[in-house]
């Protein structure tokens, strides 16, 4: 084993763990009113709720690097697979969570505008129905827990079907607003909502598949080495970075731009249109989440090719085939 093996995968393990704990702890602090580990620090007296969450995550920590210590015999180049499996998933799920609730919640709109809720509720269920709070969390975060589901069994997906679905909402508009005289706020509402996903969600599914724009003044004359010490700074100080900037100035407090709206269920103004805008807040996370894990999966990539380099074969497989075959297996 390569003396570098154990402290690259402890530093990628603790990286993406320390972005789902993040988010644990925001939900905490923010959605369930504990005092979180910083608390501990304070010149107050802390509480046994922050001893426990500070505890809580170290525990996790240590543990992590035990494992590392103990998977001895799991190479870099695996664990760039798992991240990357894990990325995968993440956007699956994000892709079928807006596919649904896309659905779903245009079609309650379009009864709602046009009075027709109560052939299938009752009168105390269209009014709640018409409150975001409740839309969000007994219509909204069920279809969320659904997508996870079906994002799990179904693994072959591809954005161009969301892309597909843009146009046809876009078309729509054109022929009910141009034919038909008739347009609604929720119309305009649901175009924005998969479109936002669209960019979002596949940044992270475009760098499995390495298809971002590249400015390759210098980089395609690169040798191998070069370019991999090139992904290798590039991932660890520009996009984990990055990333995390828009994690920590999004949730960093209850009225920050991320917390903010999904705190409050926040809705357009548009009277009778779509209740997803906090959703759309959310979507950021998403997009942070997914981009540092695969930026993990990529810096582990390019590591493995100057401590464990492959042959001619591998690398023309890894750079070229391999892509091919990511894609499809999307």
């Amino acid at each position: 084993m390569h003396p570098a093996t154990f402290p690259v995968r402890a530093f990628a393990w603790l990286m993406v763990t320390a972005v789902f704990l993040y988010l644990i702890n925001n939900y905490l602090v923010y959605w369930q009113d504990l005092p979180g580990p910083g608390a501990v620090f304070a010149k107050e007296q802390p509480s046994t709720a922050a001893w426990a969450q500070l505890l809580g995550y170290l525990f996790v920590f240590i543990a992590l690097v035990v494992y590392v210590r103990r998977s001895a015999d799991i190479s870099i180049r695996q664990d760039s697979h798992r991240f990357e499996l894990l990325s995968a998933y993440l956007v699956r799920s994000a892709f079928w969570a807006v596919l649904l609730i896309g659905f779903v919640d245009v079609a309650i709109s379009f009864l709602r505008v046009e009075k027709m809720l109560h052939l299938f509720f009752s009168e105390q269920t269209i009014i709640d129905l018409g409150r975001p709070s409740f839309r969000g969390t007994y219509v909204h975060y069920p279809l969320l827990l659904a997508a996870f589901v079906v994002a799990f069994f179904i693994r072959k997906i591809s954005f161009t079907w969301l892309a597909l679905m843009v146009v046809l909402a876009e078309f729509l508009i054109v022929v009910t607003r141009f034919i038909f005289s008739y347009e609604q706020a929720f119309m305009g509402d649901l175009v924005r909502f998969w479109y936002a996903a669209l960019f979002l969600f596949a940044s992270a599914y475009t760098l499995i598949n390495e298809a971002h724009v590249r400015v390759d003044v210098l980089y395609a004359g690169f040798s191998r080495v070069k370019k991999a010490w090139s992904n290798i700074v590039g991932s660890l100080f520009l996009g984990i970075p990055v990333c995390w900037i828009i994690l920590v100035e999004g949730m960093g407090g209850r009225g920050n731009s991320i917390n903010s709206p999904l705190l409050s269920f926040e809705i357009s103004q548009s009277g009778y249109g779509m209740y997803v805008k906090y959703l759309m807040a959310g979507f950021l996370v998403v997009f942070a989440v997914t981009m540092i894990i695969q930026f993990v999966s990529y810096l582990l990539h390019n590591i493995a090719q100057l401590v464990d380099p492959e042959d001619d074969a591998s690398l023309a497989e890894s750079t070229g085939e391999v892509c091919l075959s990511r894609t499809s297996e999307q």
